[in-house]
């Protein structure tokens, strides 16, 4: 299970939890398994053990690993994971295939919060959030089906964040800053069809013209229309139902 895992040259410490705690959030190293031993992990990456130790305790710190003394380590389940430590957030930009199980934790938590984040926006938005929404949507339609996925990808978060900050409330501006890396591995993850994508911009449009129109409760179904289109994208329906409007996952 470490064969495919590969360390950068000058890989200190930092890099090596970095590519144990990416196999963890991908799979790799699967939830309520043993984890490798300090031996094995040293003699693999041909580090030293105490560059190994220092690596295991940024993973023991954020929930990825539990430690118990005489019985070794083993990857914790995905409940325990802190996913909103700065180090999880580092952890989660740019990796392209995330474990289905985390995949439905961070839909079904957007899916919670994000109607009502737009309800707000609805009714606290100004000209400069506006602006930041419509420069997102215009980017996300000129890299529609263009091939540039990343690109497409970031337009797509920008607009997501953009309705965050314009709660101009400080905790959900806060945590919309945190969630950016799990939203943006979310929207990779989907890879939306070709055909799907007129109908993925229509659905954000729409929640553009709410929060313009300071209309909270057309917001609030518009963006639950937007992670809908998300949800079956992501192959979360209908095996893993929706919760239903006003009850959280």
């Amino acid at each position: 299970m470490l064969d495919d895992l590969v360390l950068p040259a000058d890989g200190g410490a930092t890099a090596l939890a970095a590519v144990l705690a990416r196999a963890i959030l991908a799979g790799q190293l699967p939830a309520g398994n043993d984890f490798p031993r300090e031996k094995d992990l040293c003699e693999r990456f041909s580090v030293s053990r105490n560059r190994v130790r220092n690596a295991l305790a940024s993973l023991v710190a954020t929930g990825l690993v539990e430690r118990t003394a005489g019985r070794g380590s083993r990857v914790r389940e995905v409940t325990d994971w802190h996913l909103l430590d700065p180090l999880m957030s580092e952890w989660l930009a740019g990796l392209a295939h995330p474990d289905p199980r985390l995949v439905r934790e961070i839909h079904a938590f957007r899916l919670s919060a994000e109607p009502q984040v737009a309800e707000l926006a609805a009714l606290s938005a100004d000209g400069r959030d506006l602006a930041r929404l419509e420069t997102a949507l215009a980017g996300m339609r000129d890299t529609a089906g263009t091939g540039l996925h990343q690109q497409h990808a970031e337009h797509d978060v920008a607009f997501h964040a953009g309705i965050y900050q314009a709660t101009h409330n400080l905790v959900w501006r806060q945590m919309g800053h945190l969630l950016r890396p799990s939203i943006i591995a979310l929207i990779q993850h989907s890879q939306h069809q070709a055909d799907s994508l007129e109908d993925s911009l229509e659905r954000h449009r729409r929640v553009m013209e709410a929060i313009r129109l300071r209309q909270p409760e057309t917001a609030r179904r518009a963006a639950r229309a937007v992670l809908e289109r998300t949800a079956t994208d992501l192959g979360l329906m209908p095996d893993s139902p929706l919760p239903t409007e006003g009850h959280p996952a």
